[in-house]
């Protein structure tokens, strides 16, 4: 039978172990204290961990990592939602044709403005990384 990790003290798991769980738990959104318990440690252990950097730096990457995983889901559902606000735009409803024509309108200029800043921001990349490397 599998023994249940996340139950077991942090001892018969090792310090490693337990600073994984705990910093997934934090990533994930959970309290100190749900996080603790998740990891099987004290609220004490669990703010101290949170004053060392490398620590604070896993749980970034960790939550960075989630947060990619979920963007990624979104956007495969992109071209469904695009699909639906499409056809309401020939409702038999003249409101409903109206927010989602005004809602699609909003939407588009949300998503250019967000590519040209992309854009703009990667220019300036560009540049930064030239002049450091003529220096």
């Amino acid at each position: 039978m599998a023994r249940d990790t996340e139950k077991q003290p942090v001892k018969a798991r090792g310090r490693s172990a337990a600073d994984e769980s705990l910093a997934a738990a934090l990533a994930a959104g959970k309290t100190v204290a749900d996080a603790a318990t998740v990891a099987g440690v004290s609220e004490t252990t669990v703010y101290r961990r949170l004053r060392e950097p490398l620590f604070r730096a896993r749980v970034s990457e960790l939550r960075g990592e989630m947060t990619s995983r979920a963007a990624g889901q979104l956007a495969d559902g992109l071209a469904d939602a695009t699909a639906v606000l499409r056809s309401l735009l020939t409702s038999a409803d003249e409101d409903v044709r109206f927010k989602t024509a005004s809602k699609i309108i909003e939407l588009s200029l949300r998503v250019r403005e967000a590519v040209e800043i992309e854009d703009r921001l990667r220019t300036v990349e560009d540049a930064l990384a030239a002049k450091e490397e003529t220096e």
